[in-house]
């Protein structure tokens, strides 16, 4: 697939940070195939995070690659990068054209149904390139993508498409928080690639 001066269909904040969207980056036929070789092949595991002193198993199953030895640090967890795949390989080249950067690792989540979802969050751990920030692909069912300011409480979202892209900014992971929330009535599962780049 040739990705060639690709350009956001909407920037989604006004102030505090920069997120891009790029709807229809994957077509319907590429999509399809990339959620089937994803959801056989990549080593999937239901993720641990602690959570007010408790630790906590969560319903959506998560994978984590990249380079050798990169360790992750979030939700006071440590995870060691599997080796990429060839087919991570190709989706990260992709993804490194949108936004002419560069990216050592991949964190997958995959949804089952619209019942998981992801609470309110930032994505602002140390390890995280201020450089370069999180640009996420969207595979499968089509889910609500929402942002809330840390200080106003303002909030805006919008639809991520089978198929899309989305690149958020390390601003915006200072002023902001996001969330997918749940949506009970999608039965279709999602694959989400949120692809960045760890200091090591």
């Amino acid at each position: 697939m040739q990705i060639t001066s690709l350009q956001p269909t909407l920037q989604l904040l006004t102030a505090d940070g920069q997120v891009h969207y790029f709807s229809g980056v994957f077509d319907q036929q590429k999509s399809a195939q990339l959620m089937q070789v994803l959801s056989e092949k990549i080593d999937w595991k239901q993720d641990v995070v602690k959570m007010y002193g408790k630790t906590i198993t969560t319903k959506r199953q998560v994978a984590w690659y990249g380079e050798k030895d990169i360790v992750y640090r979030y939700s006071g967890i440590d995870r060691r990068a599997l080796p990429w795949t060839s087919e991570l390989l190709q989706i990260k080249e992709i993804a490194e054209k949108i936004v002419n950067k560069s990216f050592n690792s991949c964190l997958l989540n995959l949804y089952s149904n619209g019942s998981e979802g992801m609470a309110w969050h930032s994505d602002d751990e140390k390890e995280l390139d201020p450089q370069i920030g999180i640009l996420s692909i969207s595979l499968g069912a089509e889910r609500r993508f929402c942002f809330r300011h840390k200080t106003n409480d303002y909030k805006t979202e919008l639809m991520l498409e089978n198929g899309s892209v989305l690149w958020m900014d390390s601003i915006c992971q200072k002023f902001w928080k996001h969330s997918l929330p749940v949506m009970k009535k999608v039965q279709e599962p999602r694959i989400n690639l949120t692809f960045r780049n760890i200091l090591q």
